[in-house]
């Protein structure tokens, strides 16, 4: 008879490490792997492979449902509405046009089709972009003018930034994963009335509980603070000097000066948080317990609900309303709410899952989602830039769900 916690069979759930060390430790493809499963609020499954069970986390894009929750939270408190302009909070964005033709340096644009909106921010509906892209003359224009969490930029400078800047498309008519997070945790800002990491702190990591998520690791947990890897030839983001071809190497060793060592200039909603795998599991637990966990609230069922449900024009999927782009998500049948990728189709997603999972990821291949038909939540974390060098959401699907006994 298999072994069975919460209706999953813990005997399946156990193989999973012997795969991620056989396919990706064993070969040198990622430095470690830490996993949790629970369903119904009860841990099914938990492996900590070349990292303690405390481990912290750079966890990139796994920022992003945070902020997207503070702002949630604010329009909650009746302090703004979904398709507000955003202008009415950031004044020197009531003149933004699109991008019609040209070069970074001459170019052409027209006037938006409407004004873009708070919801276009939270749905990557916006217009905006990541200079990293490296696909279009608006991405160079980014890098041109430093639009970049590492550019030294506070929130406030890169908003004033983007002002000057043209859209990719006009609010609301595509999809294009970029800096719109970052706008989100600006406007925090604006309406919450403080800095964006007291506004975190005060309102969702101390309620919660998530005691090393923060902008930076301070000095007394440094210890854990995990070093993160690159495969050269694959990333976007940059590499080490003289680094290349398709091996893992060195891309942060989190020592003092290399970055989330001390407060940032810049606090990225849109990327800049570290975490462990027990925070990001309170955080998820309360987004599938209907906004609150251990007894306190941080949002309403309906707000979760509703944040959790495709936002995207005429009800299209990524496929038919993203850009062809990088992004932590599969884009056939999955579409996009308020903060987090959405399935919409699983079957049109090739991998198996549920209808109404909610999802994200992170740049160095951290993942999680949660599933509210099954109860299930599933986060994995490791330090391996891209994420997208390896299958590992994908493969992981399949022998999670085939783990479900009732």
């Amino acid at each position: 008879m298999p072994n069975v916690i919460a209706g999953m069979d813990t005997d399946r759930l156990a193989r999973i490490p012997g795969f991620i060390a056989d396919r990706y430790l064993d070969t040198s493809k990622f430095p470690g792997f830490s996993l949790l499963v629970s369903r119904g609020g009860e841990i099914t499954h938990e492996s900590h492979q070349n990292y303690s069970d405390d481990a912290i986390f750079r966890i990139y894009s796994m920022s992003k449902p945070i902020t997207s929750v503070a702002l949630l939270s604010l329009y909650e408190q009746g302090l703004f509405q979904l398709d507000d302009p955003v202008s009415d909070f950031i004044p020197s964005w009531a003149g933004l046009e699109v991008f019609v033709d040209g070069t970074p340096a001459n170019y052409l644009t027209k006037p938006c089709e409407r004004p873009m909106q708070v919801r276009d921010l939270l749905s990557h509906t916006a217009g905006l972009t990541y200079s990293w892209m490296h696909r279009h003359p608006v991405d160079a224009m980014y890098r041109r003018k430093g639009v970049d969490r590492l550019a030294g930029n506070t929130l406030e400078a890169m908003c004033d930034s983007l002002a000057e800047l043209p859209l990719l498309f006009s609010p609301g008519t595509e999809w294009s994963y970029s800096v719109a997070t970052d706008v989100c945790g600006r406007l925090v800002e604006i309406i919450g009335g403080k800095p964006l990491d007291e506004f975190f702190a005060q309102n969702i990591f101390e309620p919660l509980g998530m005691t090393d998520t923060s902008f930076w690791v301070d000095e007394d947990k440094a210890d854990r603070f995990t070093s993160n890897y690159t495969v050269p030839s694959l990333s976007p983001f940059g590499v080490p000097d003289g680094a290349e071809g398709d091996d893992m190497v060195m891309f942060d060793d989190g020592s003092p000066g290399t970055g989330y060592r001390s407060k940032p200039v810049f606090l990225s909603g849109g990327g800049g948080l570290v975490s462990t795998l027990d925070d990001y599991h309170r955080f998820c637990s309360m987004l599938l317990n209907g906004g609150e966990f251990n007894g306190e609230r941080i949002l309403g069922r309906k707000t979760i609900e509703y944040a959790t449900r495709n936002h995207l024009g005429s009800g299209g999927d990524l496929a038919s309303m993203g850009q062809p782009v990088f992004s932590e998500t599969n884009y056939e049948g999955t579409g996009f709410g308020l903060g987090f990728s959405v399935v919409m189709d699983a079957a049109r997603s090739a991998v198996i899952g549920s209808e109404g999972s909610y999802a994200w990821g992170g740049a160095a291949s951290t993942l999680f989602w949660i599933d509210p038909a099954e109860e299930l939540i599933v986060i994995g974390l490791t330090q391996l830039m891209p994420s997208s060098a390896y299958p590992i959401r994908q493969e992981l699907k399949p022998q999670i769900y085939g783990a479900l006994v009732d």
